[in-house]
């Protein structure tokens, strides 16, 4: 299954992914796509354990397709972190027939940090979740932009 766009995806529940160097960020939607939900934040080790468990949760959630976190830089230019994500998006790919979308997700850290700041989450707690929560604001705007999309 190739990288597709939002408006390809096929109707079902979806799973996030927000890859960074150390952890991978999980959040996910059920089949109504009306709002997403932090799941939990992977720590990385080899690809093969880290997709093993990115494939269960999928399995878990029967989730049809992969939203993927895509770091362009704020300037909107590509920089070696897209690179990253956009092969283990082809790496994901190679071992389950599975459609993934990339989102942008420029400031879905911060945001999700502000967020958990205003309801009193503290520092030591807040590090161990927030990939997550920045999952779930990365699918959050993606369901914002197919909610649009429709007629």
């Amino acid at each position: 299954m190739p990288i597709v766009t939002l408006e390809d995806l096929p109707d079902g529940p979806l799973i996030a992914l927000d890859p960074g160097s150390k952890t991978i960020g999980v959040a996910a939607c059920g089949a109504s796509r009306g709002l997403s939900t932090p799941v939990e934040t992977i720590k990385r080790t080899k690809f093969t354990f880290d997709a093993e468990r990115v494939f269960a949760l999928l399995d878990e959630r029967q989730a049809v397709a992969i939203v993927m976190g895509l770091p362009v830089n704020m300037d909107g230019s590509e920089g070696p972190r897209v690179q990253s994500v956009r092969a283990m998006a082809r790496n994901l790919m190679r071992l389950r027939d599975l459609p993934v979308v990339f989102q942008d997700e420029r400031l879905s850290t911060f945001e999700a940090e502000e967020k958990l700041i205003s309801v009193g989450v503290r520092r030591d707690k807040r590090k161990d979740i927030i990939d997550a929560h920045a999952a779930a604001n990365i699918l959050q705007s993606a369901l914002d932009r197919l909610e649009m999309l429709r007629p």
